[in-house]
């Protein structure tokens, strides 16, 4: 039996990676994001967070990209590229764990709202209503503000303001998978709650959730550079920080466009390549997407 499951499982993995390559962008975005997570993962290997510190700049102030540096220095001497590099760690390990929390919120209040009906899945949608109408940049300023800037406190503000979206998305998927007859046979059979929302809701909704996550990561970096930049986080590195030391210290005014240029390109490109990713999960893993391409 566990030979028979395992095949299957090789086998589904088999098509969907022949869905999944036919889609150059999400293939190309795959390339970037493991390239990304991998460097983030051995920085520390080949540097250390000195490369932070203000007082250990070695190299000259202000200096343009050259052989020795490639993305240049910052106002303190330090080198732009193993800030960036350094910094990648922060950005994406908030895009990463933020995302899961706005998951995984998102996941218990849509499945919980799509199952059980009256007064319960009504009070469950009016709280992700009152979430949604709420300015979720502004809410996450003001809780940073309020607890502190740091990576948990941006995790759990970013996690917290963006959740509704998906709680939605996964109500209506939820709602379309007990509206089958297979469900009414369990019920009949004398199925419960948490096996009809375990076996048979979760596993239909999990395809969907997983083309959310990778574009609720994107979103997450871009709020995270955003407080960042707003003064509302107090990590040393991340590539919104760097933007932010970029306009305190007046590169702009000093030519230094490679201080400004580069963060926002890591940015630019690490978040593209989450939405490549995830449009082409989404194509892949909705039949409907799949057939009108």
């Amino acid at each position: 039996m566990t030979s028979v499951s395992t095949a299957r499982r090789r086998l589904a993995l088999s098509r969907f990676w022949a869905e999944y390559r036919h889609h150059r962008g999400g293939v190309i975005g795959l390339v970037v994001l493991v390239v990304s997570v991998l460097l983030a993962l051995v920085a520390p290997l080949f540097i250390s967070e000195d490369v932070t510190s203000v007082v250990r700049g070695v190299g000259q102030k202000w200096a343009a990209p050259s052989l020795s540096e490639p993305f240049g220095t910052d106002e303190s001497g330090r080198s732009i590229l193993l800030m960036v590099w350094w910094g990648s760690r922060t950005s994406l390990l908030i895009g990463f764990l933020a995302a899961l929390l706005s998951i995984v919120i998102g996941l218990v209040f849509g499945v919980a709202a799509g199952h059980f009906r009256g007064w319960l899945g009504a009070t469950l949608m009016r709280i992700t209503d009152w979430f949604l109408v709420l300015p979720s940049l502004v809410t996450a300023l003001v809780l940073s503000a309020i607890l502190g800037g740091s990576t948990f406190t941006i995790i759990m503000a970013i996690g917290i303001t963006t959740w509704p979206s998906t709680a939605r998305l996964i109500r209506a998927q939820t709602l379309a998978v007990e509206a089958r007859p297979y469900i009414e046979r369990s019920k009949a059979l004398g199925a419960g709650h948490w096996h009809i929302t375990t076996r048979h809701v979760l596993p239909n909704v999990a395809p969907l959730l997983l083309a959310s996550t990778t574009l609720e990561v994107a979103s997450a970096i871009v709020t995270e550079s955003t407080l960042a930049f707003l003064g509302a986080s107090s990590n040393k590195t991340s590539w919104g920080t760097m933007l932010r030391a970029s306009y305190d210290f007046g590169a702009a005014t000093q030519g230094a466009w490679w201080y400004i240029l580069i963060p926002g390109l890591a940015i630019l490109v690490v978040v593209m390549a989450f939405t490549l990713v995830g449009r082409a999960l989404e194509a892949v893993l909705n039949p409907r997407l799949r057939r009108a391409a």
